[in-house]
């Protein structure tokens, strides 16, 4: 099968005019009708039907689209393995601020020929997440899977680091004088962390960690933003929230917020590395190995049963 004529079949059906999808690929038009029709006739169906605003799949043309796209990305994944600058290492994380674009910045300060692209996919269930990397939308994401079983055989995951959290309040609570707090000195004391989205990996290590240390965790109300929530913890005399100790938050000095670490055990959030289970970008090599040199948590950690552990990174020779 001809995977330019996949190739101009998926731009056309995402851009939805055929000129559109020529002037993407440096082509004609003409180029794309013909590449189109004869796809079309390997595959005795009809991919488009035309509309006034241009053209839209038909419903065969829906079926092979997540194909078509897998196949492209495979065909891009193999270019690239060959040829690494040919595009940027696109890697998914979950915030702009989160300690995975940190570490990421940290090794791009120091490999700064890398061509690296961070996104946010803006999507939290994990099934979503693990479709991304294996349509090849994204070479790689940090999350976690809590549920192997929804790993499909073209894609695994390995552990990228574990992020001790932190205690953050304003300068009225309670705890907000300790240099240092356990889990147990954390009950009865509400924790806010607003807009725990149902099914995501947070979610599941919220509710185990609150069942673990019979802790008091309110996700009440949607999350406005980092910027709203500090605001609330400044003025409160008995709302606190967690943090990743490598997170970045950014207040203002009047807000005299303290972050104060938990140990006795250690509270882990622990982060993977989804990537594809063949031909993942070569760039990833690096970023396997900067993550392996890390610096783990010292002493007794807690993690939720699901996490993976540093035993748990590499692995494979293709990402190695």
């Amino acid at each position: 099968m001809d995977t330019e004529a996949l190739r101009t079949f998926v731009r056309a059906a995402e851009l939805g005019r055929l000129q559109h999808a020529a002037d993407e690929l440096g082509i004609t038009q003409q180029a794309v009708s013909k590449r189109i029709a004869a796809l079309e006739r390997e595959l005795e169906v009809r991919l488009f039907t035309r509309t006034v605003r241009g053209v839209e799949p038909t419903p065969d043309g829906q079926a092979l689209l997540p194909h078509a796209r897998s196949i492209v990305a495979g065909v891009e994944r193999a270019v690239a393995a060959v040829r690494p600058s040919s595009r940027p290492l696109r890697i998914d994380v979950l915030g702009r601020r989160s300690a995975q674009a940190a570490i990421l910045h940290d090794y791009w300060r120091s490999h700064p020929g890398i061509d690296l692209d961070v996104v946010t996919l803006r999507v939290y269930d994990p099934r979503a997440v693990v479709a991304a990397v294996e349509a090849g939308d994204v070479d790689a994401s940090f999350r976690s899977v809590t549920d192997p079983a929804e790993l499909p055989a073209g894609v695994r995951m390995i552990h990228a680091f574990d992020s001790p959290l932190e205690l953050l309040v304003g300068p009225g609570h309670p705890l907000a004088s300790a240099r240092s707090l356990t889990p147990p000195q954390l009950r009865k004391h509400r924790i806010w962390v607003p807009g725990i989205v149902p099914r995501s990996e947070w979610a599941e290590f919220y509710d185990e960690l609150a069942a673990c240390f019979d802790l008091r965790i309110d996700a009440a109300g949607p999350h406005f933003g980092d910027e709203v929530l500090l605001d609330v913890l400044a003025d409160s005399p008995d709302v606190a929230t967690l943090v990743g100790a490598r997170d970045r938050y950014i207040w203002p000095a009047g807000h005299d917020l303290r972050r104060i670490p938990v140990t006795g055990p250690a509270i882990a959030y622990p982060t993977s590395l989804i990537l594809p289970g063949t031909n993942p970008h070569p760039g990833l090599r690096g970023i396997i190995a900067h993550l392996e040199e890390l610096p783990g948590i010292a002493g007794e950690v807690w993690r939720p049963s699901w996490a993976l552990t540093p035993q748990h990174r590499g692995g494979s020779a293709d990402a190695r």
